[in-house]
C-alpha cells in the first residue's frame, strides 16, 4: 500500500520494547506472545447477553481486550505497528478454528461444503479511519490468519466483500440498542460480489467485539446474500460489563482517551 513508509520506519522504533508489557528490546516478549496465541479460546456473549440474540452467530475470542491484549491490538491498530499482524493473525486463526471444528463436527467430515474453501469475511473499516491510519487493522489481521491457516491445512480465503452502505455515527458512548439503530442496514454485499460466498461457509472476523453489533449487521447483510455464516471470530472480546475486569477496562479507557466502536 502506498503511503506505508512512515508506519514501517514508526515499526522499527516502537519494536525497541514489547507492545504488550514493555519489556526493552523485544518487538513482542514470549509471555505477551503466549497470552495471544496460547490462550484459550473462548465463547463469548457480547453485551453480557446470553444467550445470543436472535441473527448473531455463535462469537469466539482468542482473550479479552485488557492488559496485554489490549496494548498490542492498540499498538497494531493505532500505532501502525505491522509487525504485530503476524502474532494476532495466528490468534484470530485460533479463533476461526472452533466455528470450523463444530461445522465439521456437525457434517462429520473436515473439508467445507462443496470441498471450497473457508470463506473469512472482515468486518470494512470507515474509509475515513483507513485514511487516518494508513492501513485497515482488520484486513490485514483477517489476511494474516487465512495465511496461518493455510499453513496448517486448513483451506482458507480472504473474502473483503462487505461495503459500506452509508456514514454511521461514532458508537462510543452508545448503548447496545443505539449502536443496532446506528448500524442496521449499514453493511452490504455489492451484487456481482455475492456468486463468491457461494463457495464455502463464512466466518466474519473482526479484531474487537463489545455489544457485538457490527458482527450482527455483517452477519444479517451475509445472510441477505445468501451467505451461509458458521460464526464470528475476534482476537479479543471486551470484558462482560459490570464485571471487575470491565471495570478496570472502562478506567483505562477514560486515562488513555480511548473510544471503543464494535
Amino acid at each position: 500500500m502506498r503511503g506505508m513508509w512512515w508506519q514501517e520506519l514508526v515499526d522499527l522504533v516502537l519494536s525497541a520494547e514489547c507492545a504488550g508489557c514493555g519489556t526493552a528490546r523485544t518487538g513482542l516478549c514470549a509471555r505477551c506472545r503466549a497470552v495471544l496465541e496460547a490462550g484459550p479460546v473462548r465463547r463469548v456473549w457480547p453485551g453480557g447477553a446470553a444467550p445470543a440474540r436472535p441473527g448473531l452467530p455463535p462469537v469466539y475470542a482468542a482473550g479479552l481486550y485488557v492488559d496485554e491484549v489490549r496494548a498490542v491490538l492498540l499498538a497494531h491498530k493505532e500505532r501502525g505497528a505491522l509487525r504485530l499482524a503476524a502474532p494476532l493473525g495466528r490468534a484470530l486463526a485460533r479463533a476461526v478454528r472452533v466455528p470450523v471444528a463444530a461445522h465439521a463436527g456437525r457434517s462429520g467430515s473436515g473439508p467445507p461444503c462443496g470441498g471450497g474453501p473457508w470463506l473469512l469475511v472482515p468486518v470494512p473499516s470507515a474509509r475515513r479511519a483507513v485514511a487516518a491510519r494508513g492501513h485497515d487493522p482488520v484486513r490485514r489481521l483477517a489476511g494474516s490468519a487465512v495465511a496461518e491457516l493455510r499453513r496448517s491445512g486448513t483451506p482458507a480465503r480472504l473474502l473483503p466483500v462487505l461495503r459500506r452502505r452509508r456514514d454511521v455515527a461514532d458508537q462510543a458512548g452508545l448503548g447496545l440498542w443505539q449502536r443496532r439503530s446506528n448500524l442496521d442496514g449499514a453493511l452490504a454485499v455489492p451484487p456481482a460480489a455475492v456468486r463468491l460466498l457461494g463457495r464455502g461457509p463464512v466466518v466474519v472476523v473482526d479484531d474487537l467485539t463489545t455489544t457485538g453489533a457490527t458482527l450482527l449487521e455483517a452477519a444479517r447483510a451475509l445472510s441477505a446474500a445468501g451467505a451461509t455464516v458458521t460464526g464470528a471470530a475476534v482476537v479479543a472480546a471486551a470484558p462482560t460489563p459490570g464485571s471487575r475486569r470491565s471495570r478496570m477496562h472502562d478506567r483505562g479507557a477514560a486515562g488513555h482517551g480511548i473510544a471503543y466502536r464494535r
